[in-house]
């Protein structure tokens, strides 16, 4: 076993974790709330970033969404990979290593003027994926069975709540401090390199059963598990659906808050106010999810996540003021961010031990496919339809996916006990 395994008190044999799991909690919601502070600010600011490298106002739709695409065509191939090699070395490593390259990523963007050099600095993301599903796995080792669900719900939160910073706190630093984009990316880049040392601090999580052989091999055979269980695989689609409507939505937003207020002076705190106040409206919901998830059980509070955000998500384009716009995304994004969690815990529950830690480190995979085709998807509806059509599309996807989630529930009995 390698030294980096060794280091800083390995997790006692017995299961038993040597620290305060509450610590370690504490840390990663950290290091999510960062990761997600850094990442929201290239998403909010990304069609002002574009218009000061000089890309005309009506080409900007379709670089938004390839290039949010871009974030993780790189990244996903990636995914099983890093889980493997945190279960069979080191958790912390591989999170502090999504945590300096992020730092990386987001220097590159703050020196990036030309859109090829931004494209290309987009791609270095796909480097940083793979930390969310290997601090699961270790909270789900670590949390005690009774409040499993409050623990996911608050790391659920974690992230929302620095999409919620980021876009603020950015249009602040340019609005009212000054400092223009570039200097916001570069402020981000030092956070992350903060909690690359924070995480560094932390004692080891070593999972229950060691996984032995080759890395690609047990890669492949962790998503082979995950593509041949059936309930695993319907909970992975589910939350496919959830983040293909947030992907495919998501990079419109700062538009639909241009075409409110327009393009001079505040147009970036009207984008922080409206992206900000909307993510932590999700960070809220989160933790409110896992509770309720723990009293009446996670299923149906999943469903709820899936109709309301729907709903939400419909009348999003038509909002007439930047207040009913911002209502509209809180909305909605106060709904989505239950899912996550309700899925998480699904997983924990559900999954049997020997299998839980690969199918965690893999959470995300829904993530990354919908990332690739979220956007994308979004960008040629838009082109075709205008602004509203992203929309439209994921609000159809998502009530199709609560009818589906309706149907294997019944089917499958999918209700895991709240105790």
């Amino acid at each position: 076993m390698s030294d980096l395994t060794e280091s800083h008190a390995i997790a006692r044999r017995d299961g038993r974790y040597p620290g305060d799991w509450r610590v370690l909690v504490a840390v990663f919601c950290i290091t999510a709330m960062v990761e997600g502070y850094g990442v929201s600010q290239i998403f909010a600011f990304l069609p002002q970033y574009l218009t000061q490298m000089g890309v005309p106002a009506d080409e900007r739709l379709a670089f938004i969404g390839l290039f949010t695409s871009l974030i993780f065509i790189v990244g996903a191939p990636l995914v099983p990979m890093w889980g493997v090699w945190a279960d069979k070395y080191s958790r912390k490593t591989i999170i502090i290593r999504s945590a300096v390259v992020e730092a990386v990523v987001l220097c590159a963007v703050a020196l990036s003027s030309e859109p090829w050099q931004l494209a290309l600095s987009l791609l270095l993301v796909g480097f940083q994926l793979g930390n969310t599903g290997v601090m699961l796995a270790a909270i789900r080792d670590v949390a005690p069975r009774r409040v499993l669900g409050t623990a996911i719900g608050l790391y659920g939160a974690s992230s929302p709540i620095g999409f919620a910073l980021g876009p603020v706190v950015g249009g602040l630093l340019v609005d009212t401090v000054g400092l223009d984009l570039s200097g916001v990316f570069l402020v981000s880049a030092a956070l992350s390199a903060g909690t690359a040392v924070l995480v560094a601090l932390t004692h080891e999580v070593r999972p229950e059963s060691i996984p032995q052989g080759r890395v690609v091999a047990l890669a492949f055979g962790a998503v082979r598990s995950v593509l041949t269980d059936p309930d695993v695989r319907r909970i992975f689609a589910i939350y496919f659906v959830a983040f293909l409507a947030n992907q495919m939505t998501r990079p419109y937003t700062p538009i639909l808050v241009e075409d409110l207020v327009g393009t001079g002076p505040g147009l970036a705190s009207a984008v922080g106010f409206v992206a900000g106040t909307a993510a932590l409206a999700g960070a809220l919901a989160s933790p409110f999810g896992g509770v309720l998830g723990d009293r009446i059980g996670f299923s149906p509070v999943l469903l709820l996540g899936l109709v309301g955000g729907a709903v939400a998500l419909a009348v999003t384009p038509f909002a007439p003021t930047i207040g009913l716009l911002a209502i509209a995304v809180l909305v909605f994004l106060a709904f989505n961010g239950i899912v996550g969690p309700m899925v998480f815990a699904l997983l924990a529950t559900e999954v049997p031990a020997e299998r839980r830690s690969a199918t965690l480190n893999l959470v995300y995979l829904p993530l990354y496919a919908a990332g690739i085709l979220g956007p994308a998807t979004g960008a040629v509806v838009a082109s075709a339809v205008g602004i509203s059509g992203p929309y439209l599309t994921g609000a159809i996807a998502l009530a199709v996916g609560a009818a589906v989630w309706v149907l294997a529930a019944r089917r499958h009995r999918l209700h895991p006990a709240a105790s």
